[in-house]
C-alpha cells in the first residue's frame, strides 16, 4: 500500500490507528466472554467456570473468523453486526424499562458516590469512555485515506455510524442509569441479576437472547477492527507476485493473524476491567483521533492565517483536548491500579 504525505503522520497517526483496533479487539473479547459466562451461567446457575476460560471460548472463535482475507469479505457481517446492534440495544432497554417500573425493582440511587479524588478522576473517565463510544466512526475513517472520492462514500458511512452510535448507544445509557442509578454497571446485562437473591429480574430467555446476540455481534465488531492491522502486516509479509491463496502468501497471514487473536485474548483474560479498558481506549486514542488532530491537519494542510478566527479556534481544541487526553488517561491507568488491588490477575468478575 502506497502513503502519501509527511512522514511523521505515517509513524505517529498509523500506530494510534492500529492501537485504538487492537484496543478495541481486547475489549471486545472481555465482553464477549462475560456474555458467554452470562449464558452458562443460566443453563447453569452453580456452574463452576470462570471468565477468563470463556473469554478463552470467544478468542477460540475470534480466531476462525479472524482469517476472512479481506475488508470487501467482510461486507455481508457489518451488515448482519449492524442488525444486530440494533436488536441488542432495544431488548436492554426494553429488560431496563421493565425492570425499572416493578414495584420490586432495585432502589434507584443517583447521588455520585466517592471521595473528591475519586469523583474528580471519574469525570475524566467518563470524558474518556465517552470518546471511545464516539470514535466507532475510526473504520470509517481510516477507509476514508485510502479509498476515493472521501466527499461521498465515507461521509455518508460515517454519518451511518454516528446515527446508529447514538441511537443505540443513548438508549441504553438513558434507560440503564434510569432504571439503576449509580449501581449501573458499564455491562448493563449484569445489572438484570438480583445480587441478593440470585434471580433474574427479567425471564432467562430474554437474557438469553441479549447475550446471543450480544456475543455475535461483538465477534463481528471485533474482526473488523482486526482487519487494518492484518492489511499492514500482509502488505509486510505478503508476496504481491503470488496468488492471495497461494502456500507463500497463506502461511503468513494464517500465523500473524492467529498470533494477534491469541495475544488479546490473554490480556483480555488477564485484566477483566471491561469500563477501565474502555477509558485507557478513549484517552490513548480516541480523544486525540478525533478531536486533536483532524484540527492540527486543517491548520498544516491549509495553513489559514495566524491572524484568523480559525486557525485559533483549531488551536485552542487541539491544546485542550490534549491536555484532556494526557489528565484522562493518568485517570484511566489510576483506576486500572486500583482495581488490581482489588482484583488478582484472571481475576473472574
Amino acid at each position: 500500500m502506497q502513503r502519501k504525505g509527511p512522514k511523521w503522520g505515517t509513524y505517529y497517526v498509523g500506530p494510534i490507528q492500529m492501537a485504538v483496533c487492537y484496543g478495541v479487539v481486547i475489549a471486545n473479547t472481555l465482553l464477549g466472554g462475560q456474555c458467554l459466562k452470562a449464558i452458562y451461567l443460566i443453563m447453569e446457575p452453580n456452574g463452576e467456570m470462570k471468565l477468563f476460560e470463556f473469554v478463552i471460548l470467544f478468542g477460540g472463535l475470534l480466531l476462525v473468523l479472524a482469517q476472512i482475507p479481506s475488508f470487501h469479505s467482510l461486507r455481508h457481517i457489518n451488515f448482519f453486526s449492524l442488525v444486530l446492534c440494533l436488536l441488542y440495544s432495544a431488548l436492554a432497554a426494553a429488560a431496563s424499562i421493565i425492570i425499572g417500573n416493578k414495584s420490586n425493582g432495585p432502589e434507584k440511587d443517583y447521588a455520585i458516590v466517592g471521595d473528591k479524588e475519586t469523583k474528580v478522576f471519574g469525570i475524566f473517565n467518563a470524558m474518556a469512555i465517552i470518546a471511545t463510544t464516539y470514535g466507532n466512526g475510526i473504520i470509517p475513517e481510516i477507509q476514508a485515506t485510502l479509498a476515493a472520492p472521501v466527499k461521498g462514500k465515507m461521509f455518508k458511512g460515517l454519518c451511518m455510524c454516528y446515527t446508529v452510535v447514538i441511537v443505540t448507544f443513548f438508549t441504553v445509557a438513558i434507560s440503564g442509569y434510569w432504571a439503576f442509578g449509580n449501581k449501573a454497571n458499564g455491562l448493563i446485562f449484569t445489572n438484570f441479576l438480583n445480587p441478593e437473591t440470585n434471580h433474574y429480574l427479567v425471564p432467562t430467555w430474554f437474557i438469553f437472547l441479549i447475550n446471543l446476540f450480544t456475543v455475535l455481534q461483538l465477534s463481528a465488531v471485533a474482526v473488523v477492527y482486526l482487519q487494518p492491522i492484518n492489511d499492514i502486516l500482509e502488505s509486510a509479509l505478503g508476496d504481491p507476485t503470488k496468488k492471495e491463496f497461494s502456500i507463500r502468501n497463506v502461511i503468513p497471514r494464517l500465523a500473524a493473524r492467529s498470533l494477534f487473536v491469541v495475544v488479546a485474548t490473554i490480556f483480555a483474560a488477564m485484566l477483566p476491567f471491561f469500563g477501565d479498558v474502555n477509558s485507557l481506549l478513549g484517552a490513548f486514542g480516541f480523544i486525540p483521533l478525533d478531536f486533536v488532530l483532524p484540527v492540527v491537519f486543517f491548520n498544516f494542510t491549509f495553513k489559514p492565517s495566524k491572524k484568523s478566527f480559525i486557525f485559533w479556534i483549531n488551536t485552542i481544541i487541539a491544546v485542550l483536548f490534549s491536555c484532556l487526553g494526557v489528565i484522562a488517561m493518568v485517570a484511566a491507568v489510576r483506576q486500572i491500579v486500583l482495581d488490581a488491588k482489588t482484583y488478582k490477575l484472571f481475576a473472574d468478575v
